[in-house]
């Protein structure tokens, strides 16, 4: 016998070839509510077939948070725990035995496992926590975009397990053109807000917008609540990455400087700086950098990774520069750590042939 009433509740809009896949990893709850916010496809359709309730309503203007909290509303009170989900996204089987296991009394909310992208063989790229399993009272999405749960009922008590997860599956051909107005609303909203002027500024560099980026992640950066230093480094090198599209190298490096000293735990700052100095040709600067980039063995669970610090990138970039620099031996070596990580692809196959050659 469960001891929690489990639903789970999600925003849609023209999800249709998702919505097999997605009920079916749900269904361990005890029921399942969507708000649509416009489909024209056949997801309202499926939805239902599949025992979904579904209401649909359109928001106007368009806001994440709004569209959050009108599907929160759809949860009847006396749910013990809600369960926020997308339609791209899929839990690994047994998620609602093991919430049962560990909710106690007093939770509000659950911390668990979020693969947020997968390779071919549904292997983690990029891993984090996510916080989307909740009591029902108490609890409303703010921001209109990269909306958050915010709590009104006193001192949060969060879990967090590594034996929930959920696998993120997202549709590329979807538009993000809506955000970048939406984080522009954020921070006019909340000025003060240290998280949305973060992904102001990276939007802005996503737009090729590279001074605003600068501008907009130093006004982050100054931000008294600004004080997550993985974060911190974030802004930081994305100002690097503005200043090398604009040529400007010398001050790249120094912000680059500055993410490695605000967080010198992360292999990021470093592997930034290496791919910098492969593009300025300072192969001694790869190496180095690189180096110091590999001495870094552990892999923090954050948004935060680039997943060029963790795939074969390092090794790729430090073989080429030990060949450059004369030290085949080396180079060869690298590149056999390259290759063990994608043993398929066809340059670093024959980047590999030509430095035997020069070994032998």
């Amino acid at each position: 016998m469960s001891t929690y009433k489990i639903c789970v509740y999600a925003i849609s809009k023209n999800e249709e070839k998702f919505v097999k896949r997605w009920v079916e990893s749900m269904n361990e709850a005890d029921a399942i509510y969507v708000l649509d916010t416009g489909s024209t496809d056949q997801t309202v359709k499926k939805l239902k077939k599949y025992g979904v309730h579904v209401t649909k309503k359109e928001i106007k203007p368009w806001r994440f948070d709004v569209a959050r909290n009108e599907s929160l509303k759809l949860v009847p009170e006396d749910y013990d725990i809600c369960v926020c989900t997308d339609l791209d996204e899929v839990f690994k089987p047994g998620w609602r035995k093991k919430l049962e296991e560990l909710w106690k009394e007093d939770t509000t909310r659950a911390r668990y496992n979020y693969n947020w992208s997968l390779d071919e063989n549904d292997q983690p790229i990029v891993n984090f926590y996510i916080e989307k399993m909740h009591k029902r009272k108490g609890y409303q999405w703010t921001h209109p975009v990269h909306e958050v749960l915010e709590y009104s009922e006193g001192a949060e008590r969060v879990i967090t397990t590594d034996e929930i997860t959920l696998n993120h599956y997202p549709d590329h051909s979807k538009s993000r053109g809506s955000y970048l107005p939406l984080l522009e609303l954020s921070v006019e909203e909340s000025p003060e807000d240290d998280r949305n002027m973060h992904y102001l500024g990276r939007e802005y560099m996503y737009y090729g917008r590279w001074n605003e980026c600068i501008d907009t992640l130093i006004r982050h950066l100054n931000l008294k609540t600004a004080i997550w230093p993985d974060e911190r480094a974030a802004s930081m090198r994305f100002i690097a990455r503005s200043y090398r599209e604009l040529k400007r190298y010398e001050e790249a490096r120094m912000w680059l400087d500055k993410a490695m000293i605000e967080a010198p735990h992360l292999r990021d700052p470093f592997v930034e700086r290496v791919i910098l100095e492969y593009h300025l040709q300072n192969y001694p600067g790869v190496i180095q950098y690189g180096l110091q980039a590999l001495e870094i063995k552990q892999h923090p669970k954050t948004y935060i990774n680039e997943v060029f610090s963790w795939n074969n990138t390092i090794y790729d970039l430090l073989s080429l520069a030990y060949y450059y620099t004369g030290n085949p031996k080396e180079a060869l070596r690298y590149i056999d750590f390259a290759l063990a990580m994608d043993p398929d692809d066809e340059r670093l196959q024959n980047n590999k042939k030509l430095i035997e050659k020069e070994v032998s």
